[in-house]
């Protein structure tokens, strides 16, 4: 009870070490491979739900676009893999840090921008000007344009760190009122309980929403500049 509440999403240490890389680098390992003809049903499962997310993201892609298509799944497994540990006891979720997820966003907004400008410049430097825009609303509008652009990293990687930073907190919250309750009152304690326990279910939905959406907005801002 005297835990902090922002305790769990100090970055760990071993031996005063940090150890979040080693936590980043784990989810990849708990994704199974096969090396035989006939796949178990496992990886089937596995393989079928890449297809389809896969072919459900670039559709709407080029050639160009779907080069990508690598980058994407493996983007998409990693941050659903890493934010499903999260909501294991005593783990770590670096999906919660900020900086984790900017260094994720920008990089891949800033690719899918470059790639608009080398590509067909013409049509990246439309969308900083709406046709038929009145003259003296010209320079106002270029500068909102601008603006929105640049925060777009911004808005990936805080979208992602508030939803999974708020329910790890609600959690830890309701997971404290039922320790708390346990000595006081057993109904009370039965029903913190279940909701509780339908909280992890949403949790765990959350998790791979998130990440489905995240990977889908770097989606649309690469289909933007191809």
């Amino acid at each position: 009870m005297n835990e902090n509440l922002f305790a769990s999403f100090i970055a760990p240490t071993i031996l005063g070490l940090p150890a979040a890389v080693l936590i980043i680098l784990f989810p990849p390992l708990l994704i199974p491979t096969s090396k035989y003809l006939i796949n178990n049903r496992l990886i089937t499962t596995q393989q079928w739900l890449i297809k389809l997310t896969s072919k459900q993201m670039m559709a709407m892609h080029n050639t160009k676009g779907r080069t990508w298509s690598l980058m994407l799944v493996s983007l998409i497994i990693f941050i659903a893999t890493t934010n499903l540990l999260g909501l294991l006891p005593h783990s770590f979720t670096p999906t919660t840090q900020l900086s984790m997820n900017l260094a994720m966003a920008i990089p891949l907004w800033a690719g899918a921008v470059i790639m608009g400008f080398r590509s067909k410049i013409k049509n990246a430097l439309a969308h900083f000007l709406p046709q038929g825009t009145p003259t003296p609303l010209i320079p106002m509008l270029v500068i909102i344009e601008t603006i929105s652009l640049l925060i777009q990293p911004m808005a990936l990687a805080v979208r992602l760190t508030a939803n999974i930073t708020a329910g790890h907190l609600l959690m830890h919250l309701i997971g404290s009122a039922t320790l708390a309750m346990s000595t006081i009152n057993l109904p009370s304690t039965l029903i913190i309980f279940t909701i509780l326990v339908l909280l992890t279910i949403l949790e765990i939905a959350v998790a791979l929403i998130q990440a489905y959406v995240f990977t889908l907005l770097v989606s649309l801002y690469l289909h933007d500049n191809t």
